[in-house]
C-alpha cells in the first residue's frame, strides 16, 4: 500500500508568494491572519494567501493576509562580488619524488607441496592438515 499526500488547491501554490484568495478558492468572506480574530470579515479580493514553510510537514501552510499584513516577496540572493586578484606568491619549492614500492603479487604458477593421500596442499611446515602426512 503506497500512502500519499492528499492533492487540494494548497499544492499549487508557490512558497512565500502572495497570491489573491478569490483567483485560487472561491468561497465566503474570511479574516485576516494577522488582524485576529476580533477583526471584521473580509471579502475574498480583498484577501492574500501565501504559502509558508513549516519545518515538520513539507506540504507548508497557508495563511490568509490583508493588503497592510501581507508579507514582503523574498529576494533573491545578490550576485556573489568577484573576487580580488590575488597577489603573486613566489613559486613553490619543488616536491621530491616519491617511489612507491611494487605489490607483491601471488605466483600462481609456482608447484606447491601436495598431500599424496589427500590431494591436499600441505602446510609451510611440510604437514598435511587431514590426514597428517609430513613432506620432510
Amino acid at each position: 500500500m503506497k500512502i500519499v499526500a492528499s492533492a487540494d488547491w494548497r499544492d499549487g501554490l508557490e512558497y512565500d508568494i502572495p497570491v489573491l484568495v478569490s483567483d485560487v478558492i472561491p468561497g465566503e468572506p474570511t479574516k485576516c491572519f494577522a488582524c485576529g480574530t476580533e477583526s471584521p470579515l473580509r471579502e475574498r479580493d480583498e484577501l492574500w494567501a501565501v504559502k509558508h514553510r513549516h519545518p515538520k510537514n513539507h506540504d507548508g501552510f497557508v495563511r490568509f493576509y490583508c493588503i497592510r499584513h501581507v508579507p514582503p516577496l523574498p529576494v533573491a540572493p545578490a550576485a556573489p562580488a568577484p573576487a580580488p586578484a590575488r597577489a603573486r606568491r613566489a613559486p613553490a619549492a619543488p616536491r621530491a619524488e616519491r617511489t612507491v614500492a611494487p605489490r607483491r603479487t601471488q605466483d600462481f604458477d609456482r608447484v606447491r607441496a601436495m598431500c599424496p593421500n589427500c590431494f591436499v596442499e600441505v602446510s609451510a611446515a611440510g604437514e598435511c592438515g587431514m590426514c597428517g602426512w609430513s613432506a620432510a
